[in-house]
């Protein structure tokens, strides 16, 4: 019996060291795509501005297959991340997304992963940082964190109804458990 308890222990130990190691390498490869994509957005906003679809939507440029609303900075982080248009999973697994919301209408709302070069250095963010947003047309906007919030997942209008909040961050905390809001 205390062998068959070594070595399950054994075996638990080697998955959490493999789901580790997963993980470092998950987020080691998210800031290579999305460093690669800041990139190549820089250079594509310099070359040709962006079409938007219709007058009054966000201007839109597609990098490698994958649409981008611009770029987001925190430079006091040292972040500087593209933003996708529209958001799931997959696609947070490259850069942060739009969840909702614009920045015409002044309610944009920008999730991301936990990982720790995108999301994951905003829950020490103190009042007053600056964000800049660049968007797909060069024009750039600019933002002072007022405060952020911890919300529960289930949260949603919470983080998506617009409060005067004209700039929302938001992500998982380590475990998943809750969320962190930055305004």
């Amino acid at each position: 019996m205390r062998r068959l308890f070594l070595g399950l222990g054994t075996a638990l130990l080697l998955a959490a060291l493999g789901l580790t190691l997963y993980n470092f390498w998950d987020a080691h490869r998210a800031d290579q795509a999305a460093q690669a994509a800041v990139e190549a957005l820089r250079t594509a906003m310099e070359d040709a501005p962006a079409d938007p679809a219709y007058p009054g939507e966000m201007p839109v440029m597609t990098i490698d297959g994958q649409d981008y609303i611009g770029v987001l900075a925190i430079p006091a982080l040292e972040l500087e991340l593209p933003v996708m248009a529209s958001w799931d999973y997959d696609k947070l697994r490259v850069s942060p997304c739009r969840y909702t919301g614009s920045y015409f209408t002044g309610d944009l709302v920008i999730a991301a992963h936990n990982y720790a070069r995108h999301f994951s250095p905003i829950k020490w963010i103190a009042p007053e940082t600056e964000i800049w947003f660049t968007a797909a047309d060069g024009t750039v906007f600019h933002y002072r964190v007022r405060g952020s919030e911890t919300l529960r997942p289930t949260q949603i209008e919470d983080m998506t109804v617009p409060d005067g909040w004209d700039l929302t961050l938001f992500t998982c905390n380590t475990g998943g458990q809750t969320r962190c809001a930055v305004r």
